[in-house]
């Protein structure tokens, strides 16, 4: 008995001790989620961070006023807004604010920290503050009660304060770490830097720690006035690579791997320790041609970027992309209320693009620079899919060549116009055909291509601002018709993919719920 006893003793020892130097240790951990994740995050201050990584992170330390269900989008409920009114011309929305909300700091939750949060996020004027240009003025005419008025009437506005960037801060706090909502912020504000490390939200759980292209940490929020999330910490993995990250989930190092590949599906499906959720994205995937011919050269010109539209093999490219994937039709995804139908996709036609090219006088060929972040994203591989686009372009005598770079050198180069062609993807920041009219003249992504009301079409712009405050829907659905078909025969972008989701998770672990904001929200889990 006493051997038997030492042996078994020997037996918990050896493998505790097995267990304490395998990364499987902390994923298996009934306390740690462990997320594999392919790293866009530029900045973790709600005021300046934009990427869908970022909302991740934000989704689970900061509230919001309004929310969506866990795994839906079909409508809006209260969040840190109890209820909300709407005055009759649709300028005015007042919002009641919950009681006995605090802050991760235990400083209690009031409208004047609404008001700060919006203003500095406005005020900063980094890529978030595009969201707030229809917001007229915030303020607090006592503590529970928030008022938002807007310039114009706007049927999205809902919608987008569910974005992460409109996530409520303790304003003392912030203040006290350098942080201002005045008029100069982008000049005065100093908060970024604690930001990146620490929150000061009403969320579930609490950021310790950011180390760029490593890891994100949170720890459980114990003044959290909700329902207390099942893990005591979250860890967020920079893992590049579709492959590293199934090899990650497959060995137990990760327990959730958010950027599968589509021929990676089976293989999750039939094994016993994984499952899979697939569904469409609402991702778009396109090309960026530069408006500006100093930097676009022939790709400025409106034939040369029908042309290439035109040479794009979206069959072949839906066939490399595998699983869910459809072609959109614009740049307003297959799903959201006010897209083209599939009727209306563009097809390939190289006689008519070579023609194009012939009326544009580029006809003897010409070659150009395409930007893209050197990684694997929403399933997609960069490299892979422009290699399939040179190839395709080759076609039609344009010689692309290819530039592949880390997200820190190519996605500045694409905010501030500077690609002359770049490949890049558009996740919504609001659930909402109006979150596209970004691609439009003068507005965020189409000075990206350097597309603005000097350089394009009255028709254009006028179709922009009436849509942005129609409220009638039949009016509203006339309109984004008119704008897709005027991109497909005259926008500086080349759509030409929405990609299927595939996320890999371990198959004990339960609350899997996909949200094309934030992905996944680390609260919704248990194990």
């Amino acid at each position: 008995m006493r051997l038997q006893r030492f042996l078994t003793c020997l037996l918990v020892l050896v493998l505790a001790l097995a267990g304490v130097s395998s990364h499987r240790a902390v994923a298996a951990d009934a306390k740690t989620l462990v997320i594999g994740t392919a790293e866009n995050v530029t900045s973790l201050d709600p005021a300046r961070g934009y990427e869908q990584e970022t909302s991740t992170v934000h989704k689970a330390v900061y509230d919001t006023l309004v929310t969506f269900p866990a795994g839906s989008v079909d409508k809006i409920i209260p969040n840190l807004a109890t209820s909300w009114k709407v005055s009759d011309d649709g300028l005015t929305y007042t919002f009641t604010l919950k009681d006995g909300v605090v802050f991760s700091t235990g400083n209690p939750l009031t409208s004047a920290d609404v008001v700060f949060s919006f203003n500095r996020m406005k005020n900063i004027k980094s890529n978030p503050s595009s969201l707030a240009a229809g917001i007229d003025s915030v303020s607090a005419p006592d503590p529970k009660t928030v008022v938002v008025k807007l310039k114009a009437p706007d049927p999205s506005i809902l919608a987008v304060l569910i974005f992460t960037s409109f996530a409520v801060m303790d304003s003392k706090a912030v203040k006290e770490h350098g942080g201002t909502d005045a008029a100069d912020a982008d000049k005065t504000d100093k908060a970024e830097q604690w930001l990146n490390q620490n929150s000061v939200g009403t969320g579930p759980y609490i950021l310790t720690k950011w180390e760029q292209h490593n890891q994100i940490v949170l720890v459980k929020n114990p003044k959290y006035g909700g329902p207390a999330p099942a893990f005591d910490q979250v860890i967020l993995r920079d893992i590049k690579e579709a492959a590293s990250q199934k090899a990650a989930l497959e060995a137990g190092d990760i327990d959730i791997a958010l950027d599968l590949s589509a021929d990676q599906s089976a293989s999750i499906k039939s094994n016993p320790d994984l499952k899979l959720y697939e569904g469409p994205s609402a991702f778009v995937f396109f090309l960026l041609m530069n408006r500006d011919p100093k930097i676009g050269g022939p790709v400025s010109d409106p034939l040369v970027e029908k042309a290439i539209r035109l040479a794009l093999d979206y069959d072949g490219i839906l066939k490399l992309a595998g699983g869910a994937a459809v072609q959109p039709p614009s740049v307003i995804p297959v799903g959201f209320a006010g897209t083209l139908g599939q009727d209306k996709v563009l097809k390939r036609d190289l006689g008519a693009a070579k023609k194009l090219l012939a009326d544009a006088k580029q006809d003897k060929g010409f070659s150009v620079d395409m930007e893209y972040w050197d990684t694997t994203y929403a399933g997609v591989n960069f490299s892979t899919m422009a290699q399939k686009i040179q190839a395709d372009l080759k076609e039609i005598g344009i010689t692309v060549n290819l530039k592949p770079g880390t997200l820190d050198v190519t996605l500045p180069n694409y905010r501030d116009g500077k690609e002359q062609m770049g490949m890049w993807f558009w996740g919504p920041d609001f659930i909402d055909a109006l979150n596209y009219v970004e691609f439009l003249p003068d507005y965020k992504v189409g000075k990206r291509a350097n597309w603005t009301n000097a350089n394009s079409d009255k028709e254009i712009q006028d179709w922009r601002d009436a849509v942005k405050v129609e409220v009638d829907a039949a009016k509203r659905a006339d309109l984004f018709g008119k704008i897709q078909l005027y991109l497909q025969d005259k926008g500086p972008w080349a759509p030409f993919l929405q990609p299927g989701v595939q996320v890999g998770y371990r198959a004990d672990l339960k609350g899997m719920a996909y949200n094309p904001i934030w992905l996944i929200d680390p609260a919704t889990f248990s194990r």
